[in-house]
């Protein structure tokens, strides 16, 4: 019997993958665990209308992040640190400020989980950090920091 899977099924395969297996095995364990559908007509069009809307969607998505990288690339966030000793800085600037920063000047709002810092900023000075939007899509913003002052 072909089988539409509806979740990934160890040792058996992925998500919408169609597969052949034994009538026993699909009536009594696979179809009733909701674990895929029978391979019908009319499941393998609902299939194919399903994929097409993931990619439909996948591209507005990607388009999406596109657009936001090039808005992000226009903007410079304004971050102040103490000054310590000598005029160096004191303390760092985490990814959390930058964020928090980039709201309140520019009405942006960026997750804190796709900023991507090698290191935390410990100077003063304008750095370019990496914003990952998307898969394929990595946003480049400059953040400056000042002393406070």
């Amino acid at each position: 019997m072909k089988i539409i899977l509806l979740q990934d099924v160890k040792s058996l395969g992925k998500k919408d993958q169609i597969i052949e297996v034994n009538d026993g095995y699909a009536r009594n364990f696979i179809l009733p665990k909701k674990l895929g559908v029978e391979a019908t007509g009319a499941n393998l069009n609902n299939l194919k209308l399903q994929k097409q809307n993931e990619d439909k969607i996948a591209k507005e998505n990607l388009e999406k992040a596109k657009e936001f990288a090039a808005q992000l690339s226009e903007l410079t966030v304004v971050t102040k640190m103490k000054a310590g000793e000598g005029g160096r800085a004191f303390g760092s600037v985490s990814s959390k400020e930058i964020v928090e920063e980039a709201k309140k000047q520019h009405g942006v709002t960026i997750d804190k989980k796709k900023i991507v810092l090698d290191e935390p900023i410990r100077n003063f000075g304008t750095y370019e950090i990496a914003i990952k939007l998307h898969p394929e899509v990595t946003a480049k913003m400059k953040v400056k920091v000042q002393e406070n002052g």
